[in-house]
């Protein structure tokens, strides 16, 4: 695989790369050096990946791979949310402010998470992948995606109406 066929490839991914990595590591230094060093062993192993059905869910699950081994060696202990996409010009200082708190209530929230959880949340409902190809990337099957999900979500679900009092008799 020559250079221009590797970029053709993997250019057009790169930022899911990293947004996936963003999820799962602490600062955004961080999921940059991992998605380049993701980007880094998909060209060592570049001419392999012709063998592969879906290169990008193997770039996933590399790169989902690699965060957590670096979450494994401690050089990252947070999970941030980072929503920089969202701005509502119109919106009032009162409305920024509550979308801001809410962020940090599902940060906090997300935290609670295991690993699994939030890479499948993040993939999901942030990337919006099919359940087979996060089963492929997380190495699972289908049933334990939809399992695994269900009780990230629900976990989040459960702190948010803890904190809005809703459900509380």
């Amino acid at each position: 695989m020559d250079q221009y066929a590797f970029l053709k490839i993997f250019d057009p991914i790169q930022n899911k790369l990293y947004r996936l990595s963003l999820r799962l590591l602490v600062s955004r230094e961080a999921a940059e050096d991992a998605t380049q060093e993701v980007l880094l062993k998909l060209w060592e192993r570049k001419e392999k990946l012709g063998n592969y059905n879906s290169p990008e869910a193997y770039a996933m699950t590399i790169t989902k791979n690699y965060c957590l081994d670096q979450l494994k060696l401690g050089q990252n202990n947070n999970l941030r949310i980072v929503h920089n996409n969202y701005e509502e010009k119109s919106a009032s200082l009162q409305k920024q402010l509550e979308v801001k708190n809410e962020f940090e209530w599902i940060q906090i929230l997300m935290e609670d998470l295991n690993e699994q959880q939030k890479a499948i949340v993040q993939m999901r409902d942030i990337e919006e992948m099919e359940y087979h190809e996060i089963a492929q990337i997380m190495e699972m099957n289908e049933t334990a995606v939809r399992v695994a999900l269900s009780r990230g979500r629900k976990k989040l679900r459960d702190g948010i109406l803890k904190k809005h009092n809703y459900g509380t008799a």
